[in-house]
């Protein structure tokens, strides 16, 4: 390696290495104000270590609202709404990428354009049809409407179209495969990374939703966890290092979640990369 090449080498490290704390800062941030009491949040300057009082700002989080059940809550309707986009993305981008059927350009250019319609507008005509259909107040109410995903079966139908070879499918039919042989044993082994990208995502989307869960949910028992967090703050006065404590709580999961779908996501780029 020539000096050149070394100090270019260095340059890149250290900045890739300034942009990984740039970006765990706030989570460290958050930390510290979570570990401290709210005067000492707005003392300066700031303290950048750790303080004692992490252990009593949860407890009073647990005294304030109902924790684990909203935690329950949140993870039921980010699991299932996850699951249901898995499934039901990967098998409408599977049909549009390697399958010829009537209005299938006119099907997929509705499918972008729904794109550019900001999701606030949608609430008042889907709160229309929760109370037609006798859901408000309920976890259907928040699993059903994000069951399918249009940037999930964009990003699966791109994915799809070169990481699934037509011989592979002709192969299949020649065995005596149908459609869902085809997508199952064929299409969702090979989908797989770009899976695990679109799993992470709709999780992460679903768990932080607030606008929505605030809108439909009408009964305290079942309140979502972003929504009961926000029964943390105060009229007249607030205890922000409550508050943090709590955002720390929600936070973790989050962070499970993505560790584990983004080593699958590597694991299987990966594989893919061997397999070339």
């Amino acid at each position: 390696m020539t000096t050149g090449e070394r100090v270019k080498s260095t340059v890149t490290h250290l900045l890739l290495i300034f942009g990984v704390l740039l970006s765990i800062f706030p989570f460290y941030w958050m930390f510290l104000m979570a570990t401290r009491t709210t005067p000492e949040i707005f003392r300066y300057p700031p303290a950048l270590v750790p303080g004692s009082h992490l252990l009593e700002n949860i407890r009073n989080v647990f005294a304030s609202i109902d924790f684990w059940g909203s935690t329950w809550n949140s993870f039921l309707v980010a699991g299932i709404t996850t699951v249901l986009v898995l499934f039901f993305s990967s098998l409408a981008a599977f049909a549009f990428a390697k399958f010829d059927f009537p209005g299938k350009n006119v099907l997929f250019i509705f499918l972008l354009a729904t794109f550019m319609v900001p999701g606030q507008l949608s609430i008042v005509p889907q709160f229309a049809i929760m109370a037609q259909l006798g859901w408000v107040g309920t976890l259907q109410a928040l699993i059903i409407p994000g069951a399918v995903s249009a940037f999930g079966i964009f990003l699966l139908r791109q994915y799809a179209e070169g990481a699934i070879s037509s011989e592979l499918l002709d192969a299949a039919r020649i065995d005596g495969c149908g459609f869902l042989r085809q997508y199952w044993n064929v299409a969702v082994p090979l989908l797989r990374p770009a899976l695990a990208f679109l799993g992470i995502f709709t999780f992460i989307g679903q768990w932080n939703d607030y606008l929505w869960p605030l809108i439909i949910m009408i009964n305290p028992e079942q309140l979502t966890l972003q929504v009961a967090l926000s029964q943390l703050f105060g009229v007249y006065a607030t205890d922000f290092s409550m508050v943090m404590a709590g955002t720390l709580l929600a936070v973790i999961p989050l962070l499970i979640v993505f560790f584990i779908g983004a080593r699958q996501f590597l694991a299987d780029l990966a594989a893919g990369a061997l397999k070339q």
